[in-house]
């Protein structure tokens, strides 16, 4: 049985030239080599060719799972935007019955268009939907500004914007808040508890109107993230009977706040016990018992269940700054091991910042990884340098980090080699490959495409998206892919 191992440098973008490209300016021997002797192509990364919306980049989150599912994994923000440009977001159970229950209709979550935790678009669908449903004038807003996805003090044209839809829809806008107390996830429950005090409690600043809530925040010196909470004059409190609707699309922000709503932890002293229809726009977590309006679509057959139900056994390795990525997410969601899979994680080093250490734990994975070649029949490996140093913006750091992953990748494709192997490099979106100048570094990721090399293959590889890699290694292996996959093997086995 042939062997094929999936070689992931994170955040390894390219790029012809140019200043502050550390990919292209480090000494990568082994890398240049493969290039040029092996079968190479380049994959798209971002946008709706990972699911996501046009001029959106990707993540490693949405590469992963896009990578392991062989198919284009439709993330929230684009299942969500199609649902309103087709109608069908207007026709949703979850969202009709959210509207229709309740003596009011509560609508909170982040008032931005960052495409990060919300959409401002999402929002105003809403104000519609329960418009058209005759509740146009039952409708509360409580609005929590950004400033951290979008510029600090951009949220007073967010807010002037959602004034002006709900003068058009008759809602009310009840309470504005700063993300610092609102969507705190850190378990500082007395920021959520100040949040939560001027939304059911109508406790906190005043102000005659939304605007001004925020325009006097800025003379206060807060910007948008750090807004205290405000109740704003003559908006009703949250009570019992009420609907609330949470339209935040990313739950990790989200769930302090539904829990605190819902009674579910902590509990405080004095707090009256609210009886109200609460639901969500995704799942904010599997052990919350709440109707969910877009539930998460987790991929079948992704390659490790073919892998698995191949009889072959995989080995998935990285440290821990991306140990997630090559198990839960390119599992397609899943926690829980594949038959035949193994587990290996290396601690990430405790740095403040990983351009202290752009090395970070790249050798001892390395070290791991080649000791176990000759026990699994697919490995996958992720090395997270150029991502996690890139995202420091220190450009030479990141050199650094590029040139120390090029040394280990080289010693393990060796190894792999040995053992007969078909491997394939590749990355998940790009970073290291734009760092900016010292005076404006860049941190973010990119629109670069990734890399795609079959180390020992011939001629080109057909350009492609990060959907293809999974097809391609069964390809390799000589398994047929699954119908559910949607990409295509961008090599195929030699006869």
């Amino acid at each position: 049985m042939t062997k094929a191992a999936l070689v992931i440098l994170d955040g390894w973008g390219e790029r012809d030239g140019g200043k502050g490209n550390s990919v292209a300016d480090a000494d990568t021997p082994n890398y240049d080599r493969w290039r040029e002797q092996g079968a190479t192509s380049s994959l798209r990364t971002h946008g709706r060719s990972v699911g996501l919306v046009e001029g959106q980049m990707g993540n490693s989150e949405v590469g992963h799972l896009n990578i392991g599912a062989g198919r284009i994994v439709k993330q929230p923000l684009a299942r969500i935007d199609d649902g309103i440009d087709d109608g069908s977001f207007f026709e949703k159970d979850v969202l009709v019955n959210a509207v229709a229950s309740g003596d009011r209709l509560h609508l909170m979550g982040l008032v931005s268009d960052g495409g990060v935790h919300s959409a401002q678009r999402h929002l105003h669908a809403l104000l519609e939907l329960a418009d058209e449903r005759g509740r146009g004038d039952e409708t509360v807003v409580h609005a929590f500004l950004d400033g951290r996805d979008t510029p600090p003090k951009s949220a007073v044209g967010y807010v002037r914007d959602l004034v002006g839809k709900v003068d058009e829809t008759g809602a009310t806008v009840a309470t504005v808040s700063g993300r610092y107390y609102a969507m705190d996830r850190d378990e500082n429950w007395e920021r959520t508890r100040t949040a939560y005090d001027a939304i059911v409690n109508r406790e906190g600043r005043g102000a005659s109107d939304p605007v001004e809530a925020v325009e006097t925040a800025y003379e206060r010196g807060e910007t948008d993230e750090f807004v205290e909470p405000t109740v704003i004059d003559e908006a009703p409190a949250l009570e019992d009977g009420d609907s609330v609707f949470f339209f935040n699309f990313r739950g990790d922000r989200a769930r302090q706040m539904t829990r605190m709503v819902n009674g579910i932890e902590p509990e405080w002293e004095g707090d009256k016990e609210l009886d109200v229809e609460f639901a969500t726009m995704t799942s904010y977590d599997e052990g919350y018992d709440l109707p969910v309006a877009y539930p998460a679509e987790k991929p079948a057959n992704v390659l490790g269940r073919v892998v698995s139900d191949a009889g072959l056994t995989q080995l998935r390795i990285a440290e821990t700054e991306k140990y997630a990525h090559v198990t839960y997410f390119l599992n397609g969601g899943r926690e829980d091991e594949f038959e035949g899979e193994t587990r290996r994680i290396v601690p990430s080093p405790d740095v403040p910042t990983y351009d202290e250490k752009p090395e970070m734990s790249a050798y001892e994975v390395t070290q791991r990884a080649v000791g176990a070649v000759g026990e699994h029949d697919v490995i996958v490996i992720n090395y997270a340098n150029p991502d996690m140093v890139g995202h420091t913006g220190d450009y030479d750091a990141a050199v650094e980090a590029c040139e120390v992953v090029d040394d280990c990748a080289g010693r393990l494709v060796e190894a792999l080699r040995d053992e007969g192997a078909e491997v394939i490099v590749t990355a998940d979106h790009g970073n290291a490959e734009e760092m900016g100048t010292p005076e404006e570094p860049h941190t973010a990721h990119t629109f670069s495409s990734a890399p795609f090399i079959h180390v020992d293959g011939e001629g080109e590889a057909e350009d492609g998206e990060l959907r293809d890699i999974a097809p391609t290694v069964l390809s390799l292996l000589g398994i047929e892919k699954p119908d559910e996959m949607t990409g295509e093997p961008l090599v195929h086995r030699k006869a």
